[in-house]
């Protein structure tokens, strides 16, 4: 049996650490709460990392592992007032300033969209369609069935091509220069 060294544990699992972070902002809409979750989640690989099989997909370990901390993270925010906090995100949302229309749908536009769906959506289109982990590994990851993964995938995008579309018919994009675009 090999012997757990820092080195090692650095060499495998710390290069993913900026997808990590990517994906628990937009799992928690927060940069301070996305650094502690990212913080949570290589806390507690490094205390598993002696039952990680060296070798193995130490990126869908990684994942699984966030995706357990959030749904921790997310039940204890349920437990808390929380409906302040969107009160005045909402607030702060409508009193921004409108941009120019710009010629096609931005980034923000996309993310905006993504951020708009249900968490059970999101989590699947972020690991997915954004990191490009197969079904399978999705699956394995949410602990959901395959079935799951592929209604919910459906599902989520085709909340996004509406909510999208209607950006962009905002915009004056027709709907098959979108799908072009795309």
């Amino acid at each position: 049996m090999t012997e757990i060294t820092p080195e090692i544990f650095e060499g495998e699992a710390m290069e993913h650490i900026d997808d990590l972070y990517r994906t628990a902002k937009r799992l928690t809409r927060s940069e301070v709460e996305a650094d502690d979750l990212v913080q949570e989640t290589y806390m507690q690989a490094w205390k598993s990392f002696a039952h990680y099989e060296l070798g193995t997909n130490c990126r869908a370990w990684l994942y699984k592992i966030l995706f357990n901390k959030y749904n921790h993270y997310r039940r204890k925010q349920c437990t808390q007032a929380k409906y302040f906090q969107e009160a005045d995100e909402l607030l702060f949302e409508f009193s921004v300033a409108k941009t120019s229309v710009p010629e096609y749908l931005t980034a923000g536009e996309v993310i905006a969209a993504l951020d708009k769906l249900p968490e059970h959506y999101r989590s699947v289109v972020l690991l997915a369609d954004v990191h490009e982990f197969d079904y399978k590994e999705v699956a394995q990851i949410l602990e959901i069935p395959i079935g799951t993964v592929m209604s919910r995938l459906n599902r989520a995008r085709t909340q996004l091509k509406k909510s999208l579309s209607g950006v962009a018919r905002e915009y004056g994009i027709k709907s098959t220069n979108l799908a072009a675009a795309a």
